[in-house]
């Protein structure tokens, strides 16, 4: 399969994508079970070679927090505005757009956001960070967004 050997060999979904293009074929997407034993970042990999597949775009979404030569903390991320926030809303790995035709036939891009989960990754209650997590991706799907956790690349809208 194509995304398992790009992940193999550290090609980028760039890379994937144009040479999908060149050969006009598709890449088969990998089942969470074929994915047991993979690392997060290669599932997080393949799910963006999943959405560029299907026309979309997805970028990772580092998030944290570092101090600059000054000593001054520089929080980075997506709505990472304070250490407090990020307890109660924590913005999703992947961030990206989803591009859908309406009936009238004018596209558009869908906001969507991926926060990726290894493969057999289950919501717990007590959670406090996947809770965050969460927090978001109802956020964006309230809001007329794709969102959700990911452990495949199988559950890319």
């Amino acid at each position: 399969m194509i995304s398992a050997w790009a992940v193999r060999h550290t090609v980028s979904p760039k890379a994937v994508e144009e040479l999908l293009a060149i050969l006009r074929a598709g890449a088969p997407v990998e089942s969470e079970k074929q994915l047991t034993g993979h690392s997060e970042a290669a599932v997080q990999q393949l799910i963006r070679l999943e959405v560029a597949h299907r026309g979309g775009r997805a970028w990772r979404n580092n998030s944290g927090a570092a101090q600059d030569t000054s000593g001054r903390v520089v929080r980075y991320g997506l709505g990472n505005d304070s250490a407090a926030a990020c307890k109660i809303f924590k913005s999703s790995d992947l961030i990206g757009i989803t591009p859908i035709v309406c009936e009238c036939g004018k596209k558009y891009g869908i906001f969507t956001a991926y926060e990726v989960k290894a493969p057999g990754w289950k919501l717990r209650p007590g959670d406090k960070r996947a809770q965050a997590q969460f927090n978001f991706i109802k956020l964006v799907a309230g809001l007329g967004g794709y969102a959700r956790f990911a452990t495949s690349p199988e559950d890319v809208v």
